[in-house]
């Protein structure tokens, strides 16, 4: 039976690499704006006087913009409905909002009207501003045709005058009603204002053209076309020809989030991530094959392949590769090896206890037996703490947006494929090579043999820690307390996402001091802007409601003080945006705690479970607190690692409890709390040096590599990771051997005990 499971296990291995590689190298990844450059608009559906903004009124609106879109040639636009009022935009490549924006965003109500004489000024409504003849007016009859009757419109040269004209072509009876109020203009004399129809475009006039001498009084113009003229160039032209064609929005939208990235910023973050992956996997598999030896040498292979495994998963999928995707992805490729050193240290245990063990002179001692027991002793721990993270991800994904979903994605993906990659093709590898007979003469080449020197220094101490748990309490409550006077007494600077506003970050051709910056924005008409500078050429500028025009006069203002000025980074939020995030960014938190304590109750006593989530809020206010203390921004991005945090803080303690959970039921109906957390400490010490250890190699390298984009994401999550694996032994453990304590569990009678008052044997 062993054998044949080994025999599929092998199976299933080679088809899940043979997949994973085919996807790899067919399927192209798809990367966010954020990594290739573009710009990303959300925009939001109004009701208006006649239509509610419903999802399909929303609906409606979206085939609208995408044909707007497809007309302006963005290559692989992307569009989509999220919820029910919003629509989210992506533009790769364009790094200009305003035009986009411009258009896309415009109600393009189109009307054609009788005009019924000239007027002194517009009144905006019925007296519209004439663009032919600057200072003066037209007064217009109701509109006679909508942009509804409009079959199509193109832009095209004038070949008599030169110029762009628009070519519009009308439907059915639309033609019919064109050709009756053009033959009506054609009846009023030569430079009569009636002689003009006028083309209304949002409440403005685009053209009003003049009927010609050809056009036959009471005929019109027949065959159901027309044209707008009005001194177009080539890209007014075909913006309104876009807007025509794609006719008019059945709704008012308005733009609620924008965002553009530079491609050269992407480039950067990926060239950035991918050294720091590089570099942190090789750290990892040193440190796991030094400690491990050839056990830790096929853990790389795996986590080699986990990577492998992990693109292809996300390619398959069609998921969107993000920064925060990506530095999840990395992120997960220290934690990978989590389930590898559980595994590899219940092994050694079970090697230490005489597993294996086989008598007569020179026999061979079996090294699979060890192995099987490590695979099998480790899989409720190592199902338990992916459980947690998936959790964590989970939330992340429905209650985030935009690129921070994609962390979401990535590191639940990551979750399972290092639980394929241990469970899997760890063990198949492993099985293979304690089979040989070379490996199992020398015992001590797999690893197993050796204690390690941290299971050893610990056997050598035996340190009783839970002799001062009222002490590590009280420390750890002092923390929170100086995390909480943080948060009171310099506040969070919460980033755009959550306050609204825009902020804008420039790179300039002459490095710039924050004195000259500043000046420069201010005499642009900004002067309570945050202006920030970077190291090198970088200009971040904060400020409140921001219109497109007014960020290209900051960007004006700063090319003349740095000889030039582009836009690297422009993220704008609404503020009725900014307070949606702050409320789910709270809601996210608070269901991150429930589904934890939830879960935590099921699995482990409830005492367990309390004492997991306040270890695990306590690491969540340290992380806040620090970021208060140093002024860091708190912002989407900071949220993802967060709620990382708090998968990996549950993560930790979950491993610690099962052991203490195993050592309770071997331990009798008289179980002495504080030398079973201290013995349960002492026995998963070494799995929780080791993982944090690949998980810090990874988190080092992109908070060094990283660059700023990434730095803060860097920062919360090294603290969270230092923090949970001091929370697990100081403030979990101590507070569950004083629930217990107070609070024993009920004991139950054991099997085959006789009940009081009869003879009956149960």
């Amino acid at each position: 039976m062993s054998s044949r499971a080994t025999a599929w296990r092998a199976l299933f291995a080679l088809a899940v690499v043979a997949v994973s590689l085919f996807f790899a190298f067919h399927a192209p990844a798809r990367l966010g704006l954020d990594l290739r450059g573009g710009t990303r608009i959300v925009l939001e559906t109004q009701d208006s006087p006649t239509v509610r903004a419903d999802a399909a009124a929303t609906d409606r609106a979206l085939e609208v913009l995408r044909q707007r879109v497809d007309a302006l040639g963005v290559a692989e636009p992307t569009l989509a409905r999220s919820g029910e009022r919003r629509i989210v935009v992506e533009l790769p490549g364009v790094r200009d909002p305003r035009e986009a924006a411009a258009l896309i965003g415009r109600t393009a109500q189109l009307s054609f009207h009788p005009v019924l004489g000239q007027a002194a000024a517009p009144d905006g409504k019925n007296v519209l501003a004439d663009p032919d003849t600057p200072g003066r007016a037209l007064r217009l009859a109701p509109a006679a045709l909508t942009g509804d009757g409009v079959n199509g419109a193109d832009a095209v040269i004038d070949e008599r005058t030169g110029g762009w004209r628009v070519d519009l072509s009308f439907r059915g009876k639309a033609g019919e009603q064109w050709a009756r109020i053009t033959g009506e203009a054609a009846c009023a004399p030569q430079g009569d204002p009636k002689r003009r129809v006028a083309i209304v475009l949002d409440g403005r006039i685009v053209s009003a053209p003049g009927m010609q001498t050809g056009v036959p009084c009471g005929a019109g113009i027949p065959g159901g076309s027309g044209q707008i003229t009005g001194g177009f160039d080539a890209a007014a032209a075909k913006e309104l020809a876009a807007l025509v064609e794609g006719g008019a929005l059945p709704v008012p939208v308005t733009t609620v989030e924008q965002s553009t990235v530079g491609p050269t910023l992407g480039a950067d973050a990926i060239r950035a991530s991918a050294q720091a992956a590089l570099i942190g996997l090789v750290c990892t598999a040193v440190f796991v094959m030094v400690v491990y030896r050839l056990l830790g040498a096929l853990a790389t292979v795996a986590l080699a392949l986990y990577g492998l495994i992990a693109y292809a998963c996300v390619v398959a999928l069609g998921a969107t590769l993000t920064l925060p995707g990506l530095a999840g992805f990395v992120l997960a490729v220290g934690m990978a090896v989590d389930a590898n050193v559980l595994v590899f240290e219940r092994a050694r245990e079970e090697y230490a206890n005489g597993g294996g063990r086989s008598k007569g002179a020179g026999a061979v001692r079996d090294l699979r037996r060890p192995l099987r027991t490590g695979f099998a002793k480790a899989f409720s721990a190592v199902a338990d703490s992916n459980v947690t993270t998936l959790l964590a991800a989970g939330l992340l994904f429905f209650f985030a947006t935009g690129p921070v979903k994609g962390f979401g994605v990535t590191l639940a993906i990551g979750v399972v494929a290092s639980m394929v990659s241990a469970l899997v093709i760890t063990r198949v590898l492993a099985e293979w090579a304690v089979r040989r007979r070379f490996v199992a003469r020398r015992p001590g080449l797999t690893g197993m043999a050796s204690t390690g020197r941290v299971r050893a220094w610990l056997a050598r101490r035996r340190p009783r820690l839970m002799r001062r748990r009222r002490l590590w309490l009280g420390l750890c409550a002092g923390l929170v307390l100086c995390a909480l006077a943080g948060i009171g007494v310099r506040g969070l600077e919460l980033g755009v996402e959550f306050t609204g506003g825009r902020v804008v970050e420039y790179t300039t051709a002459r490095t710039l001091d924050a004195d000259t910056a500043r000046a420069a924005v201010s005499e642009a008409g900004f002067p309570r802007a945050v202006v920030q500078t970077s190291d090198g050429d970088g200009v971040t500028v904060r400020t409140g409601d921001l219109s497109n025009d007014e960020q290209e006069r900051i960007r004006a203002a700063l090319a003349a003080a740095g000889n030039s000025a582009s836009v690297e980074r422009d993220e704008l939020i609404g503020p009725s945006l900014g307070s949606e995030l702050r409320t789910k960014a709270l809601i996210a938190l608070g269901v991150a705690v429930a589904a934890q304590l939830v879960y935590l109750s099921v699995r482990f006593r409830w005492t367990f479970a309390a004492a997991a989530v306040t270890a695990m809020v306590q690491d969540v206010l340290l992380v806040v607190g620090l970021f208060a203390w140093l002024g860091r921004p708190v912002d989407s991005v900071f949220l993802a690692a967060l709620l990382t945090v708090i998968g990996y803080s549950v993560n930790d303690t979950v491993v610690v409890f099962d052991r203490l959970r195993e050592l309770r039921r071997a331990a009798g109906r008289s179980p002495v709390w504080p030398e079973l957390a201290d013995r349960a400490v002492v026995q998963t010490m070494p799995r929780t040096v080791n993982t944090g250890m690949g998980a810090l190699f990874v988190l080092l390298a992109l908070a060094v590599l990283g660059g700023d984009s990434l730095t803060d994401f860097s920062i919360a999550l090294l603290a969270g990771v230092v923090a949970g694996i001091a929370s697990s032994v100081f403030t979990a453990m101590p507070l569950a051997v004083v629930l217990e304590t107070r609070h024993p569990a009920p004991v139950r009678p054991a099997r085959g005990a006789a009940r009081k008052g009869t003879g009956a044997v149960v």
